[in-house]
């Protein structure tokens, strides 16, 4: 593009420090005299590091109490990819969700990462724009962090992200909200004092299996190529809600299960194949006896039996005649005839 039809820097706080250089033709090309010389010069912007912090967005990012050493390592991770995050003490299971609110004012975040642990297994993350909402709850599942993946990627700590998205996201208003919550949430604000100046990894929200896979690549400058530095996690949406952490429900994920029916499903499945294995257990027992009662008994002990006769069924209706028996009282008993003789 020639130098002449490039356009000025703007009127802003950069465009003050701004130099001007004259654009000056080959050797070989004689000057044009047509134009005027405004016309040959370009202008080249100021350094970032000169620029204002204008997006004053802050992240809270804090947990409840019972989490596990994984969910404590998967906090450390998000603060270290993000500058502009912060951190506080852990909340008590007891306090009401509406709290957190108050805890973002006095931290000065307008944007909160929470991290709910139940059961000490079941764990869910709420993203919320604080204190007017909307505010997302998820199930995470599947984490894998830093010092677990042990990948090859490395970016500079501090550097600013590009945030890539499915382009499932447009699809679906309560995914272009989502999309909007998480652009807001997981970018570098611009010029801010902890952030570097350089672009060398991506995040990326891929939609897939209706849940949102979060990946953080790190660019390679030789070829531009991908190469994974952690952390990682699946994300499935539960509800979205109006306000912040509560609120009129703006949608409800028809196939969300949650995990007490999972293992409770997981439960009844293994019942179920132990009472099968029990009932093919009895059945083979009972083919053994009945195999055994056959060959217990002679097949050939019946060839010559023959049937008797039927005889007539006859039913007496009088009772039958007593017999008399005579006594003799004049015979002796034994032992006198015997000693008669």
């Amino acid at each position: 593009m020639p130098a002449h039809k490039r356009k000025r820097g703007g009127q802003g706080p950069a465009a003050k420090n701004a130099k001007k250089v004259k654009f000056v033709a080959d050797a070989g090309e004689p000057p044009v005299q047509t134009k005027p010389e405004k016309e040959n010069e370009i202008t080249i912007p100021a350094p970032v590091s000169q620029g204002k912090w204008t997006n004053k967005e802050r992240v809270l990012i804090f947990s409840s109490r019972g989490i596990n050493f994984r969910t404590r390592h998967l906090m450390q991770d998000l603060r270290t990819l993000m500058p502009h995050a912060k951190a506080d003490t852990k909340m008590d299971r007891k306090d009401k969700l509406f709290v957190v609110n108050e805890v973002c004012e006095i931290k000065n975040c307008n944007k909160c990462l929470f991290f709910e642990a139940k059961k000490k297994q079941d764990l869910y993350m709420w993203i919320s724009n604080s204190p007017h909402g909307p505010s997302a709850k998820f199930l995470v599942q599947n984490i894998h962090t830093l010092a677990e993946l042990k990948m090859t990627g490395n970016c500079l700590k501090g550097s600013r992200p590009l945030l890539s998205f499915d382009p499932k996201f447009d699809k679906e208003p309560h995914y272009a909200l989502l999309k909007e919550l998480f652009t807001q949430t997981f970018s570098t604000p611009r010029y801010h004092p902890k952030s570097q100046p350089f672009v060398d990894h991506v995040i990326t929200f891929t939609i897939a299996d209706n849940r949102i896979w979060f990946r953080n690549y790190q660019i390679i400058e030789e070829d531009a190529s991908l190469v994974e530095i952690g952390p990682r996690f699946v994300l499935n949406l539960i509800k979205v809600f109006q306000g912040s952490f509560g609120g009129p429900t703006l949608y409800d994920n028809p196939d969300f299960q949650s995990p007490n029916m999972h293992r409770r499903e997981i439960r009844l499945a293994a019942a179920a194949r132990v009472r099968e294995k029990q009932m093919v257990k009895e059945m083979q027992k009972m083919k053994r006896t009945e195999a055994k009662e056959d060959l217990a008994r002679d097949v050939t002990a019946d060839v010559f039996v023959t049937p008797a006769e039927e005889k007539p069924v006859h039913i007496e209706t009088e009772p039958p005649v007593p017999k008399m028996v005579k006594k003799n009282k004049h015979k002796a008993f034994k032992r006198q005839r015997m000693a008669r003789r």
